[in-house]
């Protein structure tokens, strides 16, 4: 693993997804990745169809939403119009595919993270009962779930606003994309922060010191999280990779404020 690389640029950030790809074949990860893996397939099948039908099922309604006058002067933009909606709708996509993955899969993601550090650092984190981990890891996603989901209507908010302004309405898909990037840099750094204890503000102030590297990696992420079948195998990707992160860069700067509090 190159610890000496560059850190906080984009470009690291998006290494840490694809060292992530290639631990997938680690036979000592390999089982921590086999369930998580399984519940993605479910979840890609389920998701997808029902995606598929509402958006098609929009196009063909689209003609009939506008009134007939109006027809003929909205026309010609309705190409633009419908590619917006697309890129929406794979934002959309991306992030549902995200969450409800990862809120099914927490604790499997968890382990494989505490694995990934061993491997990684030769480091274990204290071991703790099965309950107390199922709870633990439960308070936090629901933190994470509050988070996204308040800071999420803003953002929502934003780009629906934008939308009904000429020119920059072309803003609205690029808003979307860099929320799912940082969102997905939170989600997939949260593991390992939450093994080792480091609360939930504390680590969101970590990934904005690094905020180049935050996006790279949350970026990589989200635009795996896009393609069919792809997606399946990025997820566990995006936790080994969070996890190289977080020890090359992120945990750094923790124990450096926390020396310069002490100090």
């Amino acid at each position: 693993m190159n610890h000496n690389q560059a850190q906080n640029s984009f470009a690291s950030g998006l290494s840490y997804l694809a060292q992530g790809a290639r631990l997938l074949k680690n036979k000592e990860l390999r089982r921590y990745i086999l369930v998580p893996v399984l519940i993605n397939c479910v979840l890609f099948i389920a998701l997808s169809s029902f995606l598929l039908h509402y958006f098609w099922s929009l196009v063909g309604s689209g003609n009939t939403l506008i009134p007939e006058w109006l027809q003929p002067w909205v026309a010609p933009f309705a190409w633009f119009v419908w590619f917006l909606v697309g890129v929406l709708f794979l934002i959309i996509y991306a992030y549902s595919f995200n969450f409800i993955t990862n809120i099914i899969a927490a604790p499997f993601y968890g382990k494989l993270s505490e694995v990934t550090q061993k491997l990684i650092a030769g480091e274990s984190i204290p071991q703790e009962s099965t309950g107390k981990m199922l709870l633990r890891v439960f308070s936090r996603e629901c933190s994470k779930l509050i988070y996204f989901l308040g800071r999420g209507f803003l953002v929502v908010l934003v780009m629906i606003l934008i939308m009904f302004i000429p020119v920059i309405n072309s803003l609205a898909p690029l808003i979307g994309l860099v929320w799912g990037a940082w969102s997905m840099a939170i989600q997939y750094t949260d593991y390992p922060a939450d093994n080792h204890q480091v609360p939930f503000p504390i680590m969101r102030d970590l990934l904005w010191r690094h905020s180049r590297s935050s996006l790279g990696f949350g970026g990589a992420v989200i635009g795996c999280s896009i393609i069919p079948v792809v997606n399946i195998f990025a997820m566990p990707a995006a936790v080994i990779g969070g996890t190289i992160y977080w020890h090359n860069e992120l945990r750094q700067t923790q124990q450096a404020k926390a020396e310069s509090a002490n100090s």
